[in-house]
């Protein structure tokens, strides 16, 4: 998905840089996101924020729902 319309970057390389440990203005400063309207800066700081190494977003928030799922997979022979 193009996120920054004006210079043409897409989420993809967004979050490339970002697992690379980039930060927003890096990225900013690499591919030119957020540098003419600004329309697209709350979105691709969003995804810079999502990737970053230091936070990881592959851990639920809500562990009780990981249990109410596998509770029910269990109750249901392996069907959720």
């Amino acid at each position: 998905m193009i996120v920054c319309v004006c210079n043409r970057v897409s989420d993809r390389e967004i979050v490339r840089h970002a697992h690379v440990g980039m930060s927003f203005d890096d990225v900013q400063l690499e591919l030119g996101v957020a540098t003419c309207c600004g329309a697209c800066e709350s979105c691709a700081r969003d995804l810079v924020a999502q990737c970053s190494p230091a936070h990881p977003v592959a851990a639920l928030h809500d562990e009780g729902a990981v249990r109410s799922v596998r509770g029910d997979a269990a109750a249901n022979g392996g069907v959720v």
